[in-house]
């Protein structure tokens, strides 16, 4: 079952978070690039391997209080509203450099972490490949998947 924010409690891998990280995190997430909120939502779940995969509910009504502050702007693009941070929003992202990113807390020297932080550039990099429409590297893309693929379940498969 797939939880919000403050959802999961007790399932593995997952913990709740309180208000003001999903504050931090949307903040952190436009800092890094405008976004609309469906899509913050979907980078904040692959960027966590999961782990956190905040609901409209949380997601929406932050970003509306976060206008009224003056911390960010949306914009429609494409029939879509699409955040930025203002100079105000700027100033108020967190310090990547003290403990990390909201979703990155309590996990910072952590190998899962390294894990999810490896999963996400690989699905970055293939996204990369898909776009570029070379048929010859979508094909060695995929070997390489697959191979990595066989590999992880090796190593669950050792005693």
């Amino acid at each position: 079952m797939r939880g919000g924010w403050g959802e999961g409690h007790g399932h593995r891998g997952r913990h709740r978070v309180r208000r003001g990280d999903v504050r931090s995190a949307i903040l952190a997430l436009l800092d890094d690039r405008p976004m609309h909120g469906y899509e913050m939502i979907q980078e904040l779940e692959e960027r966590t391997g999961g782990r956190w995969r905040p609901s409209a509910g949380s997601i929406y009504p932050t970003l509306q209080l976060l206008e009224d502050e003056g911390l960010v702007k949306g914009e429609d693009v494409d029939g879509r509203k699409v955040f930025t941070l203002t100079d105000s929003g700027q100033e108020a992202v967190p310090d990547s450099s003290e403990g990390g990113r909201p979703w990155e807390q309590d996990d910072e020297d952590s190998p899962r972490l390294e894990v999810r932080r490896e999963l996400v550039r690989t699905v970055a990099a293939a996204k990369q490949v898909i776009r570029a429409d070379d048929e010859a590297h979508q094909a060695k893309a995929s070997e390489i998947l697959k191979d990595a693929r066989r590999k992880l379940y090796a190593i669950l498969a050792e005693e």
